[in-house]
Formats: structure tokens, sequence, C-alpha cells
């Protein structure tokens, strides 16, 4: 479920601790919309002979229309790209062409470029600023340092339509191994050809990061035009989960009124129940809300997201042991394989204060981490269990791991510290509190 991981809330934004995410941006979490994703891209990725494992995708809580590769292999999707894109297939066609970027090198060579750049305006700011001091007119220095970043920004500019060339030409060859039509690229460039108008200022993001040309738009036309692809389309299931997606967001980021505007009561597709079902939720209206859910589950008994939304609903309303049940089976119809799902069945068990639940939530806890070590609230809840437990070794080695995940280095330490003590030496746990210790020293800045 869509949820603020530090607050625990229904949408959870996450700060990342990584200078790739210096740039305040926040980032949603959500089982089903990542699986979506992933779905989208794994094709994709081997296609460009990655392994898909390791390029981590990110869900950016923005309403504009955005996407990127940074850090690496890191590719971040606006949550606004997500709700514009009206298919499956123009979703996929920019993560192609992000997918190129990555294949080809770009990033590394983005780097540089922008050091070039950055050296140009640097120098051209000392330069205006000398012709201004020795001729005595401040206009003089200026135009210097104005023509000098115009300058920058043009060879920058110039080098990303090449790389934005480049990674058409690979998205489209990846998109046509892995069976896809890539007239949802094309598509997604029209949306971008009616912002051309618009001023820098009012123009989404991707347009001014993504230069779009006369040239770039000409190959695409032409490619699918004699593309053997070109009216091929994914399957229905793939459209129904993108349909689902972008209701589910629509609902979580709009109020009761916009969202029943745009998913009125006649819409009775499950898409739009689903909607509306978050929406009451949204709105602190318990029951409209559960009654919705529960007519989705009716419908689809083994949908692990329903199950998960109404166990969401009624923990967050206080009834944190009704929400035990659909959590379980939220967990169990997911294959046991969602972590994000158990560390709220986790969270679910520690808010009941039942001492016979500590064990469950701790057996959740553990496979969680298992696959998302870095994850900090499932960190913070085992600390939480293990304390519980009277497991005070384990407890503050969890305490000093959540603390360094979310940025505390002197509460980590101060943590890692009392593990030290309190731990078995040369156990795992007692190793792992001896790297934190090291990685804290007041001298270690890494």
């Amino acid at each position: 479920m869509l949820r603020r991981i530090l607050t625990l809330t229904a949408i959870f934004l996450v700060a990342l601790p990584s200078a790739v995410f210096a740039q305040g941006r926040s980032f949603i979490r959500d089982t089903e919309i990542e699986e979506t994703l992933r779905l989208y891209a794994t094709p994709l990725f081997k296609a460009a002979g990655l392994d898909p494992q390791a390029v981590s995708v990110y869900i950016v809580s923005d309403n504009s229309l955005n996407a990127f590769v940074a850090g690496g292999q890191k590719l971040f999707i606006n949550t606004g790209l997500l709700l514009k894109a009206d298919t499956p297939e123009q979703v996929m066609g920019v993560i192609a062409h992000e997918t190129g970027h990555i294949a080809g090198g770009h990033l590394s060579r983005v780097q540089d470029q922008l050091r070039n750049a950055s050296a140009i305006s640097i120098l051209s700011t000392v330069l205006g600023v000398a012709a201004g001091v020795a001729s005595g007119r401040a206009d003089v220095g200026t135009a210097a340092v104005i023509g000098g970043q115009n300058l920058a920004q043009r060879n920058f500019l110039a080098y990303s339509r090449t790389q934005e060339s480049s990674a058409d030409q690979a998205g489209v060859k990846f998109l046509t191994e892995a069976g896809i039509s890539a007239r949802g690229m094309r598509n997604f460039m029209e949306k971008l050809e009616g912002q051309e108008l618009l001023s820098a200022a009012n123009q989404d993001p991707y347009l001014r990061s993504h230069p779009l040309t006369t040239e770039r738009v000409q190959f695409l036309e032409n490619y699918v035009a004699n593309s053997p692809l070109k009216d091929a389309k994914v399957s229905p299931a793939l459209y129904e989960r993108h349909a689902r997606m972008r209701a589910k967001l629509f609902a979580f980021t709009n109020s009761l009124q916009l969202t029943l505007r745009q998913y009125p009561e006649s819409d009775t597709s499950i898409a739009a129940r689903y909607a509306r079902a978050i929406a009451y939720y949204r709105d602190s209206q318990l029951e409209p809300a559960l009654e919705r859910i529960n007519a989705l589950i009716a419908d689809e008994p083994e949908n692990p997201y329903f199950a998960e939304l109404k166990g969401q609903v009624l923990l967050e309303f206080g009834k944190a042991a009704d929400a035990i049940e659909p959590l379980h089976k939220a967990v169990d119809q997911s294959g046991g394989d969602a972590p994000l799902i158990r560390i709220l069945l986790a969270h679910a068990e520690l808010e009941t204060n039942d001492p016979a639940l500590l064990d469950d939530a701790k057996q959740n806890l553990l496979a969680a981490l298992s696959k998302e070590r870095d994850n900090a609230s499932a960190w913070r809840f085992r600390a939480i269990t293990e304390s519980r437990l009277n497991n005070t070794g384990e407890a503050s080695l969890a305490q000093s791991e959540y603390s360094l995940l979310t940025g505390d280095r002197s509460a980590a330490r101060y943590h890692a510290v009392q593990a030290d003590r309190q731990l078995t030496s040369g156990t795992a746990p007692w190793q792992r509190a001896q790297d934190i210790l090291r990685a804290t020293q007041p001298d270690n800045k890494n």
C-alpha cells in the first residue's frame, strides 16, 4: 500500500540516505506499483543486457512529467509521468529510453560534460568581474558573465541532444527485441510536443532535461511506420494493472471530490472502484471505505493488494487486531515475497501489544530485512520487537541500524556501543556492531 515511511500513514514518502537524493525529493513505496513497473522494465533491462535485479527503480512523489537516471543503475520515475501516461507502452517507451542512457554509459560522460560546463561558467564569471573592474562599467562585466554562462549551457545542451538521440535509438532497439511496439515512445513524444510552445518555466522538467528535436521526432515516426510491431499491444492484464496503478495514485494524491469527479459512481470498472475506496479512506470515512474494499475482495478474493488495503485502513483507524487477518492474507497471497506488506503486518502485530504476536512480528521483519536491508522502518520496528522480547543487544543493534540509515551518526554510534557491550563477542551481530563503530568514528566521513 502506498505509504509514508516516517509517519506510517497512507502514503509512504522515503528520504533515502544517498548523495543521489540530495535534491530534496520524496519517494513513494508501494508493492503493487513497484511490481507493475518491474513488469514493464524487466524485459527492457534484459534486452539491454542488464541484470534486472541490479537496476533500482524509484517512484518520485512529484506531479511534473519527468523520469531520469542517476547515480549508476538507478531509474527515477515521477508520479506525474505515471498519471499522464495513457498506456503501459508509453511508460515502457520512457523506460526504454532511460535504459538507453544506462546501457550507453551516458551517466559518466554527462558528469564530465557538466564539469566542463561548470568550468566555462566559472571562468566566464571571473573574466566578467575583471572586465567590469577594468572598464568601470558593471554592464560590461555582467554581459561577459551571461555570455559565458550561455556558452556553457549551449555546449551542454548540444551534448545532451546527442545523447538523447542515441538513447532513442537504443530504446527502440530494446523495445523491438522485447516484442513491444515503439508507438508508446512516439506517443509520449506527442505529449511533449504540445509543451514546446510553453515558456521554459511552465514546461515539464522532462522536456527541459530531454531536449525534443525535429530529428528525434522524425526518427521515431519513421521507425514506428516501418516496424512490424507498430500495431502490437501488450497484454490486457498489463493494461488493467496500468489502469489500477493510475487510479491508486490519483486517489492517494487528490481529494475525495476530485477523485469522484475523475472516477464517478457510474464507472463500475475495478480501477474506478479501487480509486473510490481509497478516496473515502483518505477522507477518513471508514465505513464507506470498508464497504467498497470488501466488495473488491469479494470480486477478487486472491488479490493481495485489496487485502493489504483493508489491513492498512483498519490499522490506521486504530483497529490493529482486526488488521492482522487481512494482512496475513496479503502476505500469503503475495507468496511471502513482499517486504513492505510484511513490515505493515509486523507494525499491526506490535500495535496490539499482544506478547503472543512478538515472535511472528520478528519473523516478518527478518524476512523483510533479508530483501531490503536498507529499510529504516523495518529496523525501527525490529528494535521495538527485540526490546519487548528482552533481547537488549539485538534491540540496540537494530536501533543503531535505524539511526545510521536516517543519517543520525551520533545516535548510531551510541547504540552500537550499547550493542557491543551486550552482544556475545565474535557473533555475527557483534561483528556488525563493530562495523558500525568503525563507520561512525568521528574522523570517518564515509
